[in-house]
């Protein structure tokens, strides 16, 4: 414990809501005092840019479709880490298990015959594709104790050398001219949209469900209370005999297989056909790391982080198209959001209380317990007279 002054600065065993969101928001406001540093150093005037990104978004009506559509796929692939993460597994890999969706919903539009039956089909085919792409290294670890960080990465590279493999080569179009893709996709397995927009809404809506169907799960049924178990003491989940391979296994399928909903998303509602990873994500899979960790366990929060991060999105999309500015800016903004919120993290092992001191500011020392041992005696040892 210390004390500044009148106030108190002590270990917190679970820090409350108030003290969540006061932190959280204090490491944005870093995140966006470093962007502002950033900014200046391309030559811009760092109130111009946040300037033109409170016009070009939150002052523009049209700005909101738009905010909705970047929101979806982080929504999906966010909620799906949260779960991940209370079970203490670190996955890394959303971007691939996106992509992994994107190929399986692919497969369907394109080599199996149109009809009513080819949009339930194309989201069941790209929640198992997703879902068996975060199998294997929750596998590795739960089998073989390899790190899921580097093996959850590692995949993400794979999915999307998958995907350029099938689009130059067994799956490439047959009209492609520059850029290689496959082919349009029938309509039947177009999603809808709403009405002058991109918003492809059941996505939407499937993200919305997954939220609060994840918090019920969480809160309400047995697989929920053991990934919560397992997630805060791993030895006491083995204890009241909770199988942590099962239940990982639970939670992963449940995460990769959101983020392979996302995929579909993409491919089936706004390209109608898949391209290159680039074009399908703009690293959605990884600003989801952001959505999960501010949403703090909450699968219902993730709903408004990826809200602020589909914002965030969007208003790179302005910074490109008014001011000129690489497409990178806004990675390094996501980036710079991520570092602040983990570099923040150590704080909310701590709280602050308002305690006057008394006795004219002199700090008064607690008293050792009278159990025979002799305290407070001379240098060698004796105790005094």
């Amino acid at each position: 414990m210390r004390r500044l002054g009148p106030v108190v600065i002590e270990r917190a065993v679970a820090p409350s809501g108030p003290w969540v969101l006061t932190v959280s928001a204090g490491a944005v406001a870093a995140a966006l005092a470093a962007t502002a540093v950033m900014f200046w150093a391309f030559g811009l005037s760092p109130a111009r840019v946040y300037g033109a990104i409170v016009t070009g978004t939150v002052a523009d009506p049209r700005a909101a479709p738009e905010i909705l559509r970047q929101m979806t796929p982080l929504l999906l692939c966010g909620a799906g880490l949260v779960v991940a993460f209370r079970a203490q597994f670190w996955n890394i890999g959303a971007e691939g298990q996106l992509l992994a969706g994107a190929v399986g919903a692919t497969g369907v539009a394109l080599f199996l015959p149109a009809g009513p039956w080819a949009i339930p089909l194309l989201f069941a085919a790209s929640f198992a594709a997703g879902a068996l792409w975060g199998v294997l290294p929750a596998w590795l670890r739960l089998r073989l104790e390899v790190n899921e960080v580097i093996t959850t990465l590692m995949m993400n590279y794979i999915a999307l050398f998958l995907v350029e493999w099938l689009i130059h080569g067994p799956w490439k179009g047959r009209d492609v001219f520059g850029f290689a893709y496959t082919d349009t996709f029938p309509e039947a397995a177009w999603l809808p949209v709403l009405p002058g927009t991109h918003v492809h809404w059941p996505t939407l809506l499937l993200g919305l469900l997954a939220a609060g169907g994840l918090a019920l799960l969480l809160a309400r049924t047995g697989l929920g209370f053991e990934i919560r178990v397992l997630g805060q003491n791993p030895h006491a989940a083995r204890y009241a005999g909770i199988d942590p391979v099962r239940t990982s296994l639970a939670a992963m399928v449940l995460s990769a297989g959101l983020a392979g909903l996302a995929g579909a998303g993409e491919v089936a509602g706004i390209h109608h056909k898949l391209l290159s990873p680039m074009q399908v994500s703009s690293g959605y899979g990884y600003a989801a790391i952001i959505v999960a960790w501010l949403a703090r366990g909450s699968p219902l929060a993730a709903v408004l982080t990826a809200l602020f991060l589909g914002w965030i999105f969007t208003g790179g999309d302005v910074m490109k198209v008014s001011l000129q500015l690489p497409f990178q800016v806004t990675l390094m903004f996501n980036g710079l959001i991520l570092f602040f919120l983990i570099g923040s993290e150590r704080l909310l092992g701590y709280r602050m209380r308002w305690s006057p001191a008394r006795g004219g500011g002199v700090p008064v020392l607690a008293t050792a317990p009278d159990d025979g041992v002799p305290r407070g005696g001379t240098p060698g040892g004796a105790p005094r007279a």
